[in-house]
C-alpha cells in the first residue's frame, strides 16, 4: 500500500498514511486531530544505468540467473 506524506497547516508538523490509491486525495487528519492538511508531493529517485553490472569474480559464463556454474 502507498504511503503518502503530509503537512498539517495549523501546527506545521508533517506525517505519513498508508492508504490505498483511490484515497489518495481524501482529507488526512493530523495526529494532533487537525484537519487542516495538505498533501506533500515526495521526490522520486531516478537514475542509474539500464545495464546490469557485471559480475564479480571474473569468469564469465553464460547461464542467466546464476553465472552457468550452479543450474546444472
Amino acid at each position: 500500500m502507498p504511503r503518502y506524506e503530509y503537512r498539517c497547516r495549523p501546527c506545521g508538523s508533517t506525517f505519513e498514511l498508508n492508504r490505498p490509491m483511490a484515497e489518495s486525495s481524501a482529507p488526512a487528519v493530523c495526529p494532533e486531530g487537525h484537519e487542516d492538511t495538505v498533501k506533500l508531493l515526495s521526490p522520486v529517485a531516478v537514475g542509474g544505468s539500464a545495464t546490469a553490472p557485471a559480475p564479480k569474480g571474473g569468469g564469465g559464463g553464460g547461464g542467466g540467473c546464476c553465472g552457468g556454474g550452479c543450474c546444472g
